[in-house]
């Protein structure tokens, strides 16, 4: 199903705009390969956030919590991701109308990069993530949204894939070993279909 047809599982509608926004930019489809927009990203962050992802069901989320705690000790949080997600867009919006005077989907093109280079660099301070940096959160699915399996609802018709590719979910390589020519073959992703 094409994004346009996509009810939201998790994002309300405002937040579901946010989402559309930044990954558009995070991944704009002006490059060479599918945007995140053409590979269905906002569509996989919003299913994971429905789930166990987004409560952080397998997640060890009570105190005490080190927010500038070095990434082997994991993530130093109270909130459940559905829960940074949702402050962390408001958050930032409320920035937007502050020094922007407009929510951020409603900023340019290059206003929105100005806005997400600010919270990369940490110059866009969010206490409302108590601890999580959200522009981290936001690119990693992002990036897994545009490379995972299509049954989580990214990489429609495993665009990313054929743009870089990744075979997929083959079942079998032997015949590939020792061959030195590129592999001709399109990937497969893991419900058996082929791009």
């Amino acid at each position: 199903m094409p994004l346009e047809e996509y009810q939201s599982q998790f994002f309300t509608r405002d937040e579901w705009a946010f989402i559309l926004a930044v990954t558009a930019r995070l991944i704009p489809s002006e490059g060479d390969g599918p945007g995140a927009i053409e590979a269905r990203v906002p569509a996989f962050i919003d299913l994971q956030l429905a789930g166990d992802f987004g409560k952080g069901a397998d997640w060890y989320l009570q105190g005490p919590h080190e927010p500038n705690a070095p990434p082997q000790l994991g993530y130093q949080s109270p909130l459940p991701p559905a829960e940074v997600y949702r402050a962390g867009i408001a958050n930032v919006d409320s920035w937007c109308r502050a020094n922007r005077r407009r929510p951020f989907v409603l900023l340019s093109p290059e206003e929105q990069d100005d806005v997400l280079t600010a919270l990369y660099k940490n110059e866009i301070v969010l206490t409302s993530t108590q601890g999580v940096n959200f522009f981290d959160l936001l690119l990693q699915n992002t990036k897994e949204g545009y490379f995972a399996d299509p049954i989580y609802g990214g990489n429609r018709r495993m665009a990313a894939w054929v743009y870089i590719r990744f075979p997929g979910a083959r079942a079998s390589f032997r015949e590939w070993v020792g061959v030195h020519k590129p592999y001709r073959l399109g990937p497969v992703n893991i419900a058996g279909e082929r791009a």
